[in-house]
């Protein structure tokens, strides 16, 4: 499944099938070098991908009154990774811990960013300027940080009414305008997709007091 194309820093566009260009990866500590930091976060920070047939039982169609959705992070095991990469900055974990507005949370599957061709925290403009080093030091932390943050952000709609409804355009915390359609209005008979990339909702996870998760 294609992911959201929210971001050029971190999504393929639906115009191409080609492989994306070749980047340098994130390099481990150098035992003689002790500038360099290990691939950000840390190895082991991430949950282990679950398999998607693990999510087969999470659907939940009815709205959760008392639940939030900061609540509802780690119980979808599909989603595991999103919501790990959301709690790491203010910027995306306050909106979810909010009462008072609406987010919905366009969540792509552990699966789908392990087949990104870069990392969420990885800008190839970093490796165009800086070289293989982009990522060292407390300014390679801070650029990662940065870059995560907008990589999260693309997949947040704040401040819009959920449930969401079909042909009504809002813009993501990364300021994207995007929407969703339904069925022939889509392309796509008895789909929904959001648009304009044309990704296919896979299902409403969640839909709690504050907000809904919708897994991509």
């Amino acid at each position: 499944m294609r992911l959201l194309n929210l971001l050029s820093l971190t999504l393929l566009t639906t115009s191409t099938a080609a492989t994306p260009p070749a980047q340098e990866p994130l390099h481990n500590i150098n035992n003689n070098n002790n500038n360099r930091i290990p691939p950000y976060p840390p190895p082991g920070h991430l949950p282990v991908i679950m398999s998607p047939s693990s999510s087969s039982h999470e659907v939940q169609s009815q709205v959760q009154p008392a639940v939030l959705l900061i609540d509802i992070l780690g119980t979808q095991r599909s989603l595991t990774t999103f919501f790990s990469l959301a709690r790491m900055r203010p910027e995306t974990n306050e909106p979810l811990a909010d009462a008072n507005t609406k987010t919905t949370v366009l969540a792509p599957s552990n699966v789908a960013i392990e087949h990104l061709p870069r990392k969420p925290w990885e800008n190839p403009d970093d490796y165009d300027a800086l070289g293989s080093q982009a990522y060292d030091g407390s300014g390679g932390k801070d650029r990662a940080d940065d870059n995560m943050m907008r990589f999260v952000q693309a997949h947040l709609v704040i401040g819009h009414p959920s449930p969401w409804e079909a042909g009504v355009k809002a813009k993501t915390s990364a300021g994207r305008e995007i929407w969703w359609e339904e069925g022939k209005a889509a392309g796509q008979e008895g789909k929904r997709v959001v648009m304009p990339d044309g990704v296919e909702v896979e299902r409403v996870a969640s839909r709690v007091a504050n907000g809904e998760v919708v897994s991509c």
